[in-house]
């Protein structure tokens, strides 16, 4: 009997999360359907116990929902360290939420992008919910700095005292500025977590942040966004978020079906379409 999955969100019908998974079913032979589903903007729950009782196993959780998400899931560490959830497993009396962004981030630059995390000067540009996604999982790659840089410090700072209060034993070297505060510094990583991509906006950061061989990376895919444009002019390796797409995916079908799909020929193949 197929198993049913679907990724939520509002919009969806741009996601390619389908196509994502039906690949990973042919490569690992499970029997599975997965589907975009449209959730009105004030029924999400509604959304997800509907689906629950048509029979599915799980689902992705996309934007705007991945906050009411967490609020109606048993959630894992990685959840709780994100304040968020992007997938869902439904099991007979509970619902589990996990959080696959930041891990699919991480992979997307240690293993195809083949750049190292440890002892790296990170900056992550922004203080929403993308950036809290994966700050967890970067400092878990014992960057030598990061710094979180938003348009408003007291978000940042927020960011950065709720990391100190949850790791109060263990020390990371973690800073919150306001990207007034960039000029003068260099970064080896440059991550860009603000919705600007999405609006065409250029980010008031000086080009001189990106260090020589520095990683810009775009949260964002299928455009060339502000940022990248920015980084490319001023020399650095560029790259979009949909490798990051594909290996939080893989993560998520990993957890639901105890096999691990190869995520290159996936990436490959929605780079090449």
């Amino acid at each position: 009997m197929t198993d049913k999955y679907a990724v939520i969100g509002n919009p969806i019908a741009h996601s390619k999360s389908p196509i994502i998974h039906a690949e990973f079913a042919k490569q690992t032979n499970q029997d599975i359907s997965y589907e975009a589903v449209l959730a009105p903007l004030n029924s999400f729950e509604m959304k997800v116990r509907e689906l629950i009782e048509l029979g599915y196993k799980g689902a992705n959780v996309t934007v705007p929902f991945k906050f009411e998400a967490f609020a109606i899931v048993l959630p894992s560490s990685r959840a709780l360290d994100a304040g968020a959830v992007n997938m869902l497993r439904f099991l007979d009396t509970e619902i589990r939420g996990d959080n696959t962004d930041g891990l699919g981030l991480v992979r997307d630059i240690k293993q195809n992008l083949g750049v190292n995390i440890a002892n790296k000067r990170i900056l992550l540009l922004g203080a929403g919910g993308a950036a809290e996604g994966v700050l967890h999982p970067l400092l878990e790659e014992s960057p030598a700095l990061l710094v979180i840089a938003n348009r408003t410090l007291e978000k940042a700072s927020s960011m950065q005292k709720k990391v100190e209060l949850k790791n109060e034993h263990r020390t990371y070297l973690l800073n919150a500025q306001a990207f007034d505060d960039l000029a003068h510094q260099q970064f080896d990583i440059v991550i860009n977590a603000t919705s600007t991509g999405l609006t065409d906006t250029a980010l008031p950061i000086p080009s001189s942040i990106f260090a020589e061989g520095c990683l810009a990376y775009e949260l964002m895919y299928g455009r060339e966004t502000p940022f990248m444009a920015q980084a490319r002019a001023a020399g650095a390796q560029v790259s979009d978020g949909l490798g990051m797409l594909v290996e939080q995916a893989a993560e998520a079908f990993f957890i639901w079906r105890g096999v691990r799909p190869q995520t290159a020929p996936v990436i490959a193949m929605l780079r090449n379409n």
